[in-house]
């Protein structure tokens, strides 16, 4: 199922467009989350959605570990040196909103190595439903949530559900088993934020993520205008 809610407004651009040798720097997509909604593995099918048509990188967080990065390399998303973790040492919103020093040395850091990109990835660690990105550090940002945590989640809304550049929707395929209703949540979802898109995927179905890679090809078009 996906509901694709367009709207016309223009992407928020970061001040820091250009890299300093005044090239265009890469998008930067932050993706957050409560923990088990299925970022990672989001931006695992992300990476084998698109990088046969784009250069990608991906910035992952944790608090204490690199276990969300480890993942990426052992699914071979993407060559070793195309993927950093950030170790925050506090909570995620740290690192991905109020001080995001770390992430930006890392997405710059990437830019130097195996630039020039087209796009970044940058996967917060779990939070609850406030997490947000700094537009310092993001272009825009995806939250995604599953139906295993609630079909209640889109209605109690939080910054993360109402002003994310996309909500998805993940994990659809276990609606019928944990009692979630997804003309529900799509219903709630559209009266929490109007015209802004929602995508609901299942990342178990053959190309399950392609409502998600469409999106990200749209604001790739934008950027590149």
């Amino acid at each position: 199922m996906h509901l694709d809610h367009s709207h016309d407004s223009a992407m928020a651009v970061s001040a820091d467009a250009a890299r300093p040798d005044g090239t265009k720097r890469a998008l930067r997509i932050g993706l957050g989350g409560p923990v088990g909604s299925g970022k990672t593995a989001t931006v695992a099918a992300l990476c084998r959605a698109l990088r046969e048509e784009l250069s990608i990188a991906v910035v992952t967080n944790d608090i204490y570990t690199r276990e969300d990065a480890e993942f990426l390399l052992r699914n071979a998303v993407l060559p070793p040196e195309r993927i950093q973790a950030v170790e925050t040492g506090a909570c995620p919103h740290t690192a991905i909103r109020d001080d995001i020093s770390a992430n930006l040395e890392a997405v710059e850091d990437l830019e130097d190595a195996v630039g020039p990109l087209d796009l970044i990835l940058v996967e917060s660690g779990g939070d609850n439903l406030t997490a947000t990105f700094s537009k310092g550090l993001v272009d825009a940002q995806v939250f995604v949530i599953d139906v295993a945590g609630g079909d209640d989640i889109p209605r109690k809304g939080g910054p993360g559900v109402t002003t994310a550049d996309l909500l998805v929707v993940n994990k659809t395929d276990l609606a019928p088993y944990v009692g979630s209703d997804l003309g529900r949540m799509a219903r709630d979802a559209k009266a929490q934020r109007g015209e802004l898109p929602v995508a609901f995927t299942s990342l178990t179905a053959e190309n399950g993520v392609k409502p998600v890679a469409d999106w990200v090809r749209t604001q790739l078009a934008a950027w590149s205008a």
